[in-house]
């Protein structure tokens, strides 16, 4: 089937559908800010992994860091861009048209 065909799916932000930038976006939906630990932390990834998934979404203005220090020593924080904010809520769209879409098919 055509990437651009009717179905649902095709809405689907593939920048966010893998799973360590869906859980990273989903993550920095809930709060302000998120230091690099923490996020590192919560989605259970290496520093490198969590680096490499951070720059694209900082690439595509998803998200935004901001550096500084807590007790002279380097931190990281992130958060959302309304650009990045955007993107998630309509992927969320999208997700909840595929499970109507497929609950619709199931009634007929």
């Amino acid at each position: 089937m055509s990437e651009s065909g009717s179905h649902p799916r095709h809405a689907l932000d593939q920048l966010i559908h893998t799973p360590v930038r869906l859980s990273i976006v989903s993550a920095l939906a809930e709060a302000e800010q998120v230091e690099f630990r923490f996020l590192r932390d919560s989605i259970e990834v290496s520093d490198s992994l969590l680096a490499k998934h951070l720059a694209t979404l900082e690439e595509a203005d998803y998200i935004t860091a901001v550096k500084g220090h807590v007790l002279r020593r380097p931190r990281t924080w992130y958060s959302l861009t309304a650009t990045g904010r955007r993107a998630f809520d309509d992927y969320l769209a999208a997700l909840r048209r595929i499970v109507d879409h497929h609950a619709e098919e199931e009634r007929s």
